[in-house]
């Protein structure tokens, strides 16, 4: 998500199949970034490797949220398909530990050795076909990230050190995908006192600068309680 939060990003990876013999395309689609767990790994350690060969980033915000493991997740026939042609048995019983992370997309380049990879709005998802039952796991994962958000401040992993209160607004906007009364709104922000304003504006912009404001972590684990839920 950059500054102008537009979108909610998620990364996605092309899965592509032709056929050796007449060329054709037998599977053109999009799944969930992930990977299978060393023998010797950690599951957390497994999700901080997956997001560093993506994303090159350590020390980011990384939650476990969702496990799946019906057995029928691996039955459609483009995945069966996918996995005889990568030698993997499609009748084994496949378990996914799942992960969600923050990531604020400027100056980060996403890559896969292998793939394609791709920043994609939420939004826009649905009119993707995803492989497996990413689509359910996307759907938990947003249903996960939205009830932290209410109640932890993770949104601040996605602001910069000093932000201003409508870029602020614009990231629950957008990841609620609603609007808030920007009055109602900037209330119940004069109430956290860990939501420090400080003594510096914009520069450089055509409208009227916006003061900065930070986040002060100390003073929030001095007084947590449940925040940020602008729906109410």
């Amino acid at each position: 998500m950059d500054l102008t939060f537009r979108d909610l990003n998620v990364i996605l990876v092309q899965r592509e199949l032709t056929d050796p013999i007449s060329g054709e395309k037998l599977i053109n689609d999009l799944t969930l970034a992930g990977n299978h767990v060393y023998m010797d790994e950690q599951l957390d350690a497994a999700a901080r490797r997956v997001l560093f060969d993506l994303t090159g980033l350590h020390d980011i915000f990384l939650e476990q949220f969702y496990t799946t493991g019906d057995p029928d997740r691996l039955s459609k026939p483009m995945d069966q398909l996918w996995l005889k042609s990568i030698n993997k048995n499609p009748s084994e019983r496949v378990v996914s530990v799942c992960y969600y992370s923050l990531i604020n997309s400027i100056n980060i380049t996403i890559t896969k050795k292998d793939r394609v990879v791709l920043w994609v709005p939420v939004q826009d998802v649905k009119n993707q076909e995803l492989a497996f039952d990413h689509a359910k796991i996307l759907e938990n994962a947003l249903l996960a990230l939205r009830n932290k958000l209410k109640h932890e401040p993770i949104s601040f992993e996605l602001l910069p050190e000093k932000f201003t209160l409508s870029q602020l607004q614009r990231l629950y906007e957008v990841v609620f995908n609603t609007e808030y009364d920007k009055r109602n709104f900037r209330k119940k922000i004069n109430k956290m006192n860990y939501i420090i304003k400080l003594e510096e504006k914009q520069v450089g912009v055509s409208h009227k600068p916006a003061t900065y404001f930070s986040f002060d972590r100390n003073i929030y684990e001095a007084c947590k309680s449940e925040i940020l839920n602008f729906s109410s």
